[in-house]
């Protein structure tokens, strides 16, 4: 029998990961998917977004989701019994797409499919990483170069990347497609200084692709036969030769739960006054609205934010607002959590 084919789509947090996975569905032709989907909090945000975009290509059984932890850090304990039981069943998917959290290093997870249990049945078609170039222009992963050299003169433990910056040139090191994604918020000018931007971190022969909320053609994505496993020497990480040395005790992530709003534009003006004033990195989640029998989507990265209704709260489901928090370590959570309540209590009001 052939291995099956793996799609690992990596990307920092809010590139539009699953955005993208949600499009793949939508045209996924005849091919029968796996989606493993992995996230840094403790509520699976993700895969609620990603039910039911296409039941015929990828059913809820085929939807795994893997939360609280980075699967890089692991990889023994959850990935690898979970991918060796979707290579277990009766009926092999045609196609398994694994969305890592968006602080997730890719080479551990690569390395991974060398197991003997896995390698014969399983390859890496491609890394796929996905880049926000808005975040990107905006110097999200660029730090002032002249602060972090006194930074580092001052103390001379201060030796590598930040943590932000690392994580860019990880994925960006291990991918063999790079995705420039919300280039529709950016002129083609802009676009450019992103792409050569993020041309010093890939690796030569890395393919790019321009897109906007995820909009790219299945036939890029897939059938790279990149084998990716095999070719680990070529992706580049700062943690090569390190035993155990990645953890994520520089971010923060927590939830944040209250009760019904009834406007949700002020309900998102006031959680954008929040993300500012704590630099908060990302939240994500559902709220609960007045009168609404839908819930709402809330997506925030930076200072940028969106909500939507999707789809209607299902039977028995407890109704409330719940947020995921992410940011940099040192976030002060009982003010953000007290500040968010209070943004649902003013948006109960309308």
């Amino acid at each position: 029998m052939s291995k099956t084919p793996v799609t690992i789509i990596t990307g920092f947090l809010g590139a539009g990961k699953t955005t993208l996975i949600r499009h793949i569905l939508a045209h996924a032709g005849d091919r029968k998917l796996a989606l493993i989907i992995n996230e840094f909090g403790d509520v699976g945000i993700d895969g609620e977004l990603v039910q039911g975009c296409n039941d015929a290509a990828c059913p809820a059984d085929n939807i795994v989701e893997l939360a609280n932890g980075c699967i890089c850090c692991t990889v023994a304990d959850d990935f690898l019994p979970t991918i060796e039981a979707l290579l277990d069943r009766p009926e092999r998917p045609d196609h398994i797409i694994i969305e890592t959290s968006g602080l997730a290093l890719p080479k551990p997870l690569v390395k991974a499919f060398q197991w003997p249990s896995v390698r014969t049945r399983a390859t890496v078609d491609a890394v796929v990483a996905l880049i926000d170039a808005d975040a990107v222009l905006a110097g999200r992963f660029a730090p002032d170069e002249a602060a972090l050299a006194a930074a580092r003169a001052a103390d001379p433990t201060l030796d590598h990347e930040t943590p932000l910056e690392e994580l860019f040139e990880e994925q960006l090191g291990c991918a063999d497609m790079v995705i420039l994604n919300k280039c529709d918020l950016l002129s083609d000018a802009e676009v450019a200084a992103v792409k050569a931007i993020a041309a010093k971190d890939m690796r030569a022969g890395t393919s790019i692709v321009h897109a906007s909320r995820g909009a790219v053609d299945p036939v890029l994505l897939f059938g790279h036969a990149a084998g990716a496993e095999d070719d680990l020497d070529s992706r580049p990480s700062h943690h090569d030769g390190a035993a155990d040395d990645h953890d994520h005790d520089d971010f923060d992530s927590f939830i944040v739960q209250g009760g019904d709003i009834a406007d949700p534009a002020a309900f998102s003006a006031a959680l954008l006054s929040i993300i500012a004033q704590h630099d908060i990195l990302r939240v994500k989640g559902f709220a609960s609205v007045t009168a609404k029998s839908a819930r709402l989507v809330v997506q925030a990265v930076g200072p940028r934010i969106e909500h939507f209704f999707d789809r209607p709260w299902a039977s028995g489901a407890i109704r409330q607002t719940s947020l995921v928090v992410i940011g940099e370590k040192g976030l002060d959570q009982d003010a953000i959590t007290a500040a968010i309540q209070n943004a649902v209590t003013g948006a109960e009001l309308g």
